[in-house]
C-alpha cells in the first residue's frame, strides 16, 4: 500500500522534469554534484515521508504556507534585485539583471540557462536556530526553481514548469538546532528559454543579519579618466560603485549619455575642442553626487576613407558572407558574387600572436593570380555600388580585445588592412565572447581613422541578442553612432525566447521576427536591424528556412503581414534588410536565396 501511495504523489511529477515540449535535461557536470544531490534528497525526502504526509492530513497543508509574526522580517537582502547583483552569487555568463520586464521596482533577475550552466543565483542568509521561514519569489519563464540548503533539516525547494506572466513560488524553510545560514537559491534548467526571478523574499526571525534596508543611494564614482581622443569622441573609465545599476555621464555640466558599465565613449564632438566631463552613479533611491571633474580635448582630425572610397549603404540592403576558404560549398572569385549583394563581407580576417592585432591573406584554392588581383575585384564591386567589409572572427575566430592596448592594435591594423586592400569597414562576427567596453573603443577609434564612408555591420548569435545586458548587445548599443547593421544569425540556437515572453523554436517565421524584435525594442534603430539566416540546408547544421519564409518575416515586421502566430504590436518600415552565410553556399543551391530574398528587400517601404 505505501507503494501505491508514493506513486499517486509522484506519478504526476517526473524528477528532473522532462515534458514532451522540451528535451530530457542532461546531468549536471562534476563541478555541479552539490546541485544534483540536492535534488535527489528532496527526491528522498518527498517519497519517504509520503505516507506520513498524507496521514497528516490538512493539518500539514495548513502549515506549509508558514505564519509571519510580528517580530519577523525579510531577511534576504535585495532580492529586487534593484542593487545589480549584489550580495549574490550568480554564474558569470548567464545571468544578468533587466531594466524590463520586472514584477516590482525598476530592476529583475535575467537567467539564460546555456550548455551545462543552468543560470543560477544564491545568497547565504543569516537565520535564526529552529525557526520557520516563508521562502517566496515571483518568476517567469519555464522551469524556474527556488530553494534553500543547509538547512540542518530537510532542504527546501519548489518549481514551476512555467506559464504566461509572473507567477509566485513559495515554500517553507525550516531551520536545526545549531543553524546559523542557509543558502537561497534561484535557477533555471538545461536546454531550457530563459527565465525571470524578482522580488525574492524570505520572511522570519532575525538571524543576526538583519532586514532588507533597501536601496541606498550610492557613492560617487572615484577615478574617472579620460583616454583614446580622436576628433570627435573621448573615452572614459571609472572604477564601479557598490549598489549602482547605472551611470550618467555629464559633459561641460549637462547629461549626455548613461552607461550600464564602468565605462564609455562620448563621440560628436568638435575637433581640437577641450570638454569637461563627470560621472554620477545611480540606482533605484537616486543618483549620487558628481565624481570630479577630468579634462580632455580632441585631437585635431585627419584620416580619411580607405583607397576604395566612401560607402553609401542603401536603405533596404542584402548583406552575404564571402568565404575565403574551400569547405565544399561552390568556389568563388569575389567578381562573381552575386549582383543582389550590396554589402558583401570577406570571410575571414585572421588573429596574430599580439593581443587584438588582425592580418589577412588569401587562400590559394580560389584560384587569384595575386592580391592586385583581389583588389581589382573589390575595386570593381565598389564601381557597381557595393560596400565590401572584412569580416573579424566566425566560428574558429579567436581574436581578443580586452584592453586599451589590444583595442588600439585592433583599431590601427584594421585600418591598416582598409588601406591595403580597399575594404569599406569592418564585420564583427566573434562568436566565442566579446568585451563590450574595449571593443568599443576599438570600433570608434577606426571609424574615426576610416572617416564618413566606414561601414560596420556584426553577425551576433541568437543567445548573444536575447537582453540589453548581454556583452554583444551592449557592444551594439555602445557604437550605435557609427553602426551600419547587426544581422542576428537566426540558426544553429535551438528554441529561444521572444519578446513576448514566449518561446519559439527555430526554423520558423516566429523565430525570426520574434526574437527580432527584442533588439528593435532594446534600443537599436530599425535601419540598424537585420535578419541572418543560412542560404541552403547545407550552409549551417540548424535553423534552415525557405527564402519565401524570410520573405514573409520581413514583411511580417516592415508591414504587417505574413506573420505566425506572433505580429508585433508595431511595424519598422526601417527595417535594414536581410543577410545569409553564404554567398558560395547560394552559388551552390542555385542563387535560389538571392534571386528571391534580394529583389524582396529591395522593393520593402
Amino acid at each position: 500500500m505505501t507503494s501505491a501511495l508514493v506513486w499517486t504523489i509522484l506519478r504526476g511529477k517526473r524528477w528532473p522534469p522532462s515534458p514532451s515540449s522540451a528535451p530530457p535535461p542532461r546531468p549536471p557536470p562534476r563541478r555541479q554534484q552539490v546541485e544534483r544531490s540536492k535534488h535527489r534528497s528532496w527526491l528522498r525526502t518527498v517519497t519517504g515521508g509520503a505516507v506520513a504526509a498524507l496521514t497528516a492530513g490538512a493539518l500539514s497543508l495548513a502549515g506549509l504556507a508558514g505564519t509571519a509574526h510580528a517580530a519577523d522580517i525579510n531577511v534576504l537582502k535585495n532580492g529586487g534585485f534593484e542593487s545589480g547583483l549584489a550580495g549574490w552569487n550568480c554564474a558569470a555568463g548567464t545571468t544578468a539583471t533587466v531594466s524590463s520586464p520586472v514584477h516590482g521596482g525598476t530592476a529583475a533577475l535575467r537567467g539564460a540557462p546555456a550548455g551545462q550552466d543552468f543560470a543560477q543565483c544564491a545568497q547565504t542568509v543569516a537565520v535564526a536556530p529552529n525557526s520557520t521561514y516563508t521562502l517566496s519569489a515571483w518568476v517567469q519563464g519555464s522551469y524556474v526553481y527556488l530553494g534553500a540548503t543547509g538547512t540542518g533539516t530537510s532542504d527546501a525547494q519548489t518549481w514551476t514548469p512555467g506559464g504566461n506572466g509572473w507567477t509566485q513560488l513559495k515554500t517553507t524553510v525550516k531551520t536545526g538546532p545549531s543553524t546559523t545560514s542557509v543558502s537561497v537559491y534561484t535557477h533555471g534548467w538545461y536546454g531550457q528559454a530563459a527565465y525571470l526571478a524578482d522580488d525574492v523574499t524570505m520572511v522570519g526571525p532575525d538571524g543576526g543579519g538583519g532586514g532588507d534596508p533597501g536601496p541606498q543611494v550610492p557613492a560617487a564614482p572615484a577615478g574617472l579618466t579620460a583616454s583614446g581622443a580622436t576628433a570627435s569622441s573621448v573615452n572614459l573609465s571609472w572604477g564601479a560603485v557598490s549598489g549602482a545599476t547605472g551611470y550618467n555621464v555629464y559633459r561641460d555640466g549637462t547629461k549626455v549619455q548613461s552607461s550600464s558599465g564602468t565605462s564609455a565613449t562620448v563621440s560628436g564632438l568638435a575637433a581640437s575642442t577641450s570638454y569637461r566631463f563627470q560621472v554620477t552613479a545611480t540606482n533605484s533611491a537616486g543618483e549620487s553626487p558628481k565624481s570630479a571633474a577630468v579634462s580632455a580635448t580632441t585631437t585635431s582630425g585627419g584620416g580619411g576613407n580607405p583607397p576604395g572610397g566612401g560607402s553609401t549603404v542603401p536603405k533596404h540592403a542584402v548583406t552575404g558572407y564571402w568565404q575565403d576558404f574551400d569547405n565544399g560549398a561552390t568556389v568563388q572569385k569575389l567578381r562573381d558574387v552575386q549582383s543582389n549583394y550590396d554589402i558583401i563581407a570577406v570571410a575571414f580576417a585572421n588573429a596574430t600572436t599580439t593581443p587584438g592585432q588582425l592580418s589577412f591573406s588569401l587562400d590559394p584554392a580560389l584560384g587569384y593570380a595575386s592580391t592586385a588581383d583581389f583588389k581589382a575585384d573589390i575595386a570593381a564591386k565598389q564601381a557597381a555600388g557595393k560596400s565590401v567589409i572584412l569580416s573579424v572572427g566566425g566560428q574558429n575566430g579567436t581574436v581578443s580585445v580586452n584592453s586599451s592596448a589590444s583595442a588600439t592594435e585592433f583599431a590601427n591594423s584594421a585600418y591598416s588592412l582598409m588601406q591595403a586592400y580597399g575594404f569599406n569597414g569592418i564585420d564583427i562576427d566573434l562568436e566565442n565572447g566579446v568585451n563590450s567596453t574595449y571593443m568599443a573603443q576599438a570600433l570608434h577609434q577606426l571609424a574615426a581613422k576610416a572617416g564618413s564612408g566606414f561601414v560596420l555591420t556584426m553577425a551576433p548569435q541568437t543567445l548573444d541578442m536575447q537582453s540589453t545586458g548581454t556583452e554583444y548587445f551592449k557592444l551594439a548599443l555602445a557604437v550605435k553612432d557609427i553602426l551600419t547593421v547587426v544581422n542576428t544569425q537566426y540558426y544553429n540556437s535551438g528554441s529561444m525566447l521572444g519578446c513576448d515572453g514566449k518561446v519559439y523554436s527555430q526554423g520558423s517565421v516566429d523565430f525570426i521576427t520574434a526574437l527580432a524584435c527584442i533588439q528593435l525594442q532594446g534600443g537599436l534603430a530599425p535601419s540598424q536591424v537585420g535578419i541572418g539566416v543560412p542560404a541552403s540546408t547545407r550552409a549551417a547544421g540548424s535553423g534552415y528556412v525557405s527564402p519565401g519564409v524570410v520573405d514573409n518575416a520581413l514583411d511580417c515586421l516592415t508591414k504587417g503581414s505574413g506573420c505566425g502566430s506572433f505580429k508585433p504590436s508595431t511595424t519598422w518600415p526601417g527595417l535594414r534588410g536581410a543577410m545569409t552565410w553564404s554567398t558560395n553556399w547560394d552559388a551552390t543551391a542555385g542563387n535560389a536565396w538571392s534571386n528571391t530574398v534580394g529583389p524582396h528587400v529591395h522593393a520593402l517601404p
